[in-house]
């Protein structure tokens, strides 16, 4: 029972290594077709707008609420210190630091990486794929490398977007509800960010864009089954990517604010 044990271990282990070498290599093809020659703009522009445009209304939404929440949550703690003054310092850098960036790539995630699996993986079993390669077009340099380029500077845009949006949350909510001084709150969101805490929230996006992208077209440009095999893909790239999103920004807050 124990080498059975040990055994199930290693082959999961080997699993694992073998998952993450297929997917190294498959991000570092997609990467290096965007300094080749030709570049397919229409199919960047056209993910730009997917990604960016379209997921605005959720990620808007989504911001605006948790401004609000995060408002609301600090004030019912600080004020049982009568620290109500550090509110406004409290969501700002929240959202900007951390809540803009995570919950705008969670959202993108569950729609955007969802939709690429999806597409490319229905693609993938209907063979327009080979048909591509027939065709004399590269299916990475055609199908991939735009929504890698246009997932890594889409959601940095929304994240600005975000950040601005759950700031004005946090802001109504404590001068409608709490009875804050408007001038007063503004100054202090003002003078309290600094431009690190933006840029890092900034930085966290485009890593979360290009994850994204990169785990809706792996699992949706390997899919096999037919439509079983397009459901099992699209699900297995949203759950990876929420799940990678997660790990990269404990891994990047670790990088930009340890000291």
């Amino acid at each position: 029972m124990v080498f059975d044990a040990i055994a199930a271990l290693g082959r999961v282990v080997i699993a694992a290594c073998g998952w993450t070498g297929r997917l190294a290599l498959f991000a570092l093809d997609g990467i290096s077709h965007l300094v080749r020659p030709p570049f397919y703009g229409r199919m960047f522009v056209r993910a730009l707008v997917e990604i960016g445009y379209f997921s605005l209304p959720v990620v808007a939404l989504t911001a605006v609420f948790t401004g609000m929440v995060l408002a609301l949550q600090s004030y019912t703690g600080f004020s049982r210190f009568s620290a109500e003054s550090a509110i406004a310092n409290l969501v700002v850098l929240s959202v900007t630091r951390e809540l803009g960036p995570v919950l705008a790539g969670l959202m993108v995630a569950g729609r955007v990486g969802a939709a690429m699996a999806a597409e490319l993986g229905t693609m993938r079993v209907t063979d327009q794929i080979d048909a591509l390669s027939t065709l004399s077009t590269n299916p990475m340099k055609y199908l991939v490398t735009p929504r890698l380029l246009a997932a890594a500077i889409a959601l940095p845009l929304l994240v600005v977007v975000a950040d601005i949006i759950g700031v004005m949350g946090g802001f109504i909510i404590a001068t409608a509800k709490l009875g804050f001084n408007p001038y007063v709150y503004l100054h202090n969101t003002i003078a309290f960010i600094e431009t690190m805490d933006v840029v890092s929230g900034l930085v966290k996006a485009a890593v979360f864009g290009f994850l994204i992208a990169l785990m809706g077209c792996f699992h949706g440009y390997n899919s096999r089954g037919g439509a079983e095999g397009v459901g099992a893909a699209t699900t297995a790239a949203v759950v990876a990517a929420s799940v990678l999103i997660l790990a990269f920004d404990y891994g990047l807050t670790e990088m930009f604010f340890s000291r």
